[in-house]
């Protein structure tokens, strides 16, 4: 029997990684919101890995009473995660799975893409989504990891604030709103620029969200985390001074149809 894992938060996504583990021969210890962390890590202090599924507003609460004993086996899943949210906890390299299939209740598992893998335990995770039938990839260099987080970004934000407007799937907003989905996707890359100190590869980042929208063309823009997200991507822009004017449009549009 192979060492022990933690999960914490055994919500969808991470009742998936937890069965994978589960086949790939590791036993699964879970830690759901009302247990203590610290007497979990007192119980269990070198697990395999201890993989943070806990939802996109419960990641920094999470990070910050993480015990210590379970830093460096640290692996990360969330939406809309970079490295600035990891490095703010003093948490040098953690492993990261910038997760491509959706897990919805009473439902599998439903791929879009490969999900790109990295960090120490890269391997103990391809081997658990390999045993669920999930695909994934282990990219073989930060600067790769980070290009594969902004696209996800990319991806959700745009397709989720554009659908703010046009409630419809990703093939008609691509179809039909071009412009729109391009006014959006580049303020979207400009707020992640500052948030990664990085100048960004704006047509590469396109493409791979196209690639995303061709692999589930009836998945649809507007989910229920949109006006959320939209909410989070101006706190950014307001705290580095960005404009993004269509972002603020649409803000003020959909403030004016929910009153």
């Amino acid at each position: 029997m192979l060492s022990p894992a933690v999960v914490i938060g055994i919500g969808e996504l991470g009742s998936v990684f937890a069965r994978g583990l589960l086949r790939s021969g590791h036993p699964v210890h879970p830690v759901t919101r009302d247990m203590d962390m610290a007497q979990a890590a007192a119980r269990m202090p070198t697990p395999e890995l201890a993989l943070l599924a806990v939802a996109e507003n419960d990641l920094y609460p999470t990070l910050e009473a993480l015990p210590a004993l379970w830093q460096d086996r640290l692996a990360l899943l969330q939406n809309e995660l970079l490295p600035r949210d990891w490095q703010a906890h003093q948490i040098e390299e953690p492993s990261v799975v910038c997760v491509w299939f959706e897990k919805k209740r009473g439902m599998d598992a439903k791929v879009l893409l490969p999900s790109p893998v990295y960090g120490p335990h890269a391997q103990t995770l391809l081997r658990a989504l390999a045993a669920v039938h999930i695909p994934a990839r282990e990219v073989d260099s930060a600067d790769a990891l980070l290009f594969e987080l902004v696209r996800k970004n990319v991806y959700i934000l745009t397709s989720n604030i554009a659908g703010l407007v046009v409630d419809e799937t990703v093939e008609d907003l691509w179809r039909d709103h071009e412009a729109l989905a391009r006014e959006v996707a580049d303020e979207v890359i400009s707020i992640q620029e500052w948030l990664t100190d990085c100048d960004l590869p704006r047509d590469r980042l396109i493409e791979g969200m196209l690639e995303a929208f061709h692999a589930d063309p009836a998945h649809r823009c507007r989910g229920r985390s949109a006006p959320g997200r939209l909410q989070r991507a101006l706190t950014h822009a307001d705290q580095t001074g960005l404009a993004v004017p269509k972002l603020r449009e649409i803000h003020h549009q959909h403030q004016a149809r929910a009153k």
